[in-house]
């Protein structure tokens, strides 16, 4: 028993990215959508899950398009990273720009994303 309290305040103290990264696992890996693995675990069935509303968004860099360095500067204004942190956000496509933000926010730096070019989708 003390090994699965363990495990669940490890899983607790998991940053946004190491989530992404556990998720991206478990889907590859052992094809564990964790979508439904979270309803599962909830013990929540059909009407809970169809209820539930996505309050945080991840803007997600597909591909900078043939404007790579204009997706490069509006990477860094809108993120605030630096030159070179921005370049490689943008040369690691696909790759996430900023993680649980608003959808209004969502919808703003994917508009500008694509206004430099870039093909962008929110998850």
């Amino acid at each position: 028993m003390a090994d699965l309290k363990q495990f669940a305040e490890q899983l607790v103290g998991l940053t946004v990215k190491e989530v992404n990264e556990l998720a991206t696992i478990l889907k590859d890996e052992y094809g564990i959508e964790p979508a439904a693995a979270a309803v599962v675990v909830s013990g929540g069935g059909g009407d809970a899950a169809a209820e539930e509303v996505q309050t945080e968004f991840t803007v997600v860099l597909k591909e900078a398009g043939p404007s790579k360095l204009a997706v490069v500067k509006m990477v860094k204004e809108l993120t605030g990273l630096g030159l070179k942190e921005a370049k490689d956000v943008v040369d690691s496509a696909p790759s996430n720009v900023k993680e649980g933000v608003s959808k209004d926010e969502a919808e703003g730096l994917k508009k500008s994303l694509e206004e430099a070019g870039a093909v962008v989708e929110l998850k």
